[in-house]
């Protein structure tokens, strides 16, 4: 079965003459499916190539606008799968849509810190970015309603959505394909690209992590499990995120003495990933981490809706040192609102504090009964 991204309908918007839509995110989250899809009905002359074909990375590290104009000047729509793995690619891209500006160019890849490094810079003002997630719960309503979102909830909570996951008939399918996804696609980037030797390291850090969701991150306590430093506990909490494995969130503050702002939470962008990790993929009736599952679905799902919807929010928990507490902070459009995640269909009360100090704030509880407001 297909399930319909969100840029399907969104990809003509992005392309401009003489300009670069970049599109990236997760490993397998059905980037290349999504454009080959999206070249099926183009109409245009265009050509196809991937940043692992030597041929193609010649012809861009050449350097040579003649040779650039001698193989591409006769389409009208270029498209580089992979395209991090093609050296300095924004140089070769840049010479591309200024000797060619008459090219759309499209640029996908699963690595964000190296497709921005090396796309970036050398394209600014002349390139977009669409970020493509694991399926989102927004596409799933918008293409088949909310009755089928809430049917699939625990299976969303327990295997994630990544779009084959979603397509395998049975469970232990599923887990044969996270755990396949775990130990040989996962850390493939950090691995190649950044250089990055001790795989067991980095799997042993988010196991750790996966057990700690929703609460506060001790780097010093992570570098005395692992036996490694600080700092390079934070390289690799960094690199991490920067692939899409995971996101931090920092606590909210505005000068008050008592807010607790210099420790970070950790969330997994994919709920399958984070059971994989740990070996759990008991139904929900069995677990004792419901919690945690529903916060870091619930959380990474407005994330994607947000992105998807240019909505541009900035993400925090809330806790004072008195023990109150918010799980997640949006701020957005001078706005403020903190949001409570409960598995049960029950409400929070307002810690206390919090709409003292921040008058102009809101304050409301996500919960089974009213989650797809808050996520579509």
């Amino acid at each position: 079965m297909w399930y319909q991204r969100f840029y399907e309908t969104q990809i003509d918007q992005y392309l401009e003459p003489g300009k670069v839509f970049i599109l990236y995110g997760i490993r397998r989250s059905g980037k290349t499916s999504l454009v080959q899809r999206f070249l099926s009905g183009y109409q245009g002359q265009y050509f196809l190539g991937s940043g692992e074909d030597m041929m193609l990375a010649e012809l861009f590290q050449s350097r040579s606008v003649q040779r650039l104009k001698s193989a591409l000047s006769a389409y009208d729509l270029i498209v580089i799968d992979e395209a991090q793995h093609i050296p300095d690619i924004g140089l070769g891209l840049k010479m591309l849509v200024d000797h060619l500006p008459h090219l759309k160019v499209i640029a996908s890849g699963s690595s964000s810190f190296d497709l921005s490094n090396k796309l970036g810079e050398p394209l600014t003002g002349r390139h977009r970015i669409g970020l493509l997630y694991p399926l989102s719960m927004l596409e799933l309503k918008a293409q088949f309603g909310p009755m089928d979102v809430m049917q699939r909830l625990e299976s969303w909570m327990i295997f994630g959505s990544f779009p084959e996951v979603m397509n395998l008939p049975s469970e232990a399918d599923k887990i044969e394909y996270l755990a396949t996804l775990r130990d040989s696609y996962l850390l493939k980037d950090l691995l190649i690209l950044e250089n990055v030797k001790n795989a067991s390291t980095l799997l042993s850090l988010l196991k750790l992590l996966a057990f700690q969701i929703g609460r506060e991150v001790s780097l010093g306590e992570l570098s005395g499990a692992l036996g490694i430093s600080k700092h390079t506990v934070e390289r690799y909490l960094d690199l991490l995120e920067k692939v899409f494995i995971i996101k931090k969130v920092g606590g909210f503050s505005r000068n008050l003495r008592k807010e607790v702002i210099k420790t970070c939470r950790y969330y997994f962008w994919d709920n399958g990933i984070r059971n994989a990790l740990i070996n759990n993929f008991n139904h929900l009736e069995s677990r004792n981490d419901i919690g945690m599952l529903w916060e870091n679905c619930i959380f990474t799902e407005r994330l994607k809706r947000n992105t998807y919807q240019r909505h541009y929010a900035s993400y925090y928990f809330w806790r004072t040192y008195d023990r109150k507490e918010i799980d997640f902070v949006e701020e957005y459009g001078g706005e403020l609102w903190g949001y409570e995640f409960k598995w049960g269909d029950t409400s929070a009360k307002t810690p206390k504090g919090w709409l003292e100090n921040y008058n102009e704030a809101h304050f409301d509880t996500v919960h089974r009964g009213n989650f797809l407001e808050f996520i579509g």
